[in-house]
């Protein structure tokens, strides 16, 4: 028994109908087509994406030129350093560009730890500096004081705590 839902998805052509075993055909000579599954034909798969080509040489070419560019530069963490925590950790590698390259992202991180830290800093001391304004007296010492930022371990913490890293000192029982 069949349901009219079979022979619409047989004939809309989304599957090739595969073949069901019958009685032997009276005419041995022709052999019935072989059906397959319907798919990218091979001339598809032989012609080139070239979009794809040409993104892919960008980008192996902007690869390329930033290798070159770190042969020569000298990141602030030292190359020893580096070294060191590589090799604490067990990574093994001789290329000194990978090495750079860890320096330079390890840099960054620290960089951006300290921006975020800093804009904390700036935003705590215009909180609680708006309030003291009006009892500062004004002179030069005073046009110091307001550009002068402090850094604190609790401006830090939050910034180490938008990365996720617990900077917080375990309390101290005696």
């Amino acid at each position: 028994m069949s349901t009219p839902y079979q022979d619409q998805a047989q004939s809309a052509g989304y599957y090739a109908p595969t073949p069901t075993p019958s009685a032997p055909s009276p005419h041995p000579q022709q052999s019935t087509p072989e059906y397959t599954q319907p798919g990218p034909s091979t001339s598809q798969q032989s012609r080139p994406n070239t979009a794809q080509d040409a993104e892919q040489a960008r980008k192996d070419k902007t690869l390329a030129e930033f290798l070159l560019m770190l042969d020569d530069y000298e990141p602030l963490i030292p190359n020893e350093v580096t070294e060191y925590y590589l090799q604490r950790v067990g990574f093994e590698c001789d290329d000194v560009r990978l090495k750079r390259l860890l320096s330079l992202a390890a840099q960054k991180f620290v960089s951006d730890i300290a921006a975020d830290a800093y804009q904390h800093a700036r935003i705590r001391a215009n909180a609680a500096g708006g309030r003291s304004r009006a009892t500062q007296s004004s002179g030069p010492a005073s046009a110091r004081d307001k550009t002068k930022t402090t850094l604190t371990m609790d401006d830090l913490s939050a910034a180490l705590a938008e990365y996720g890293i617990n900077s917080r000192k375990p309390e101290f029982y005696m």
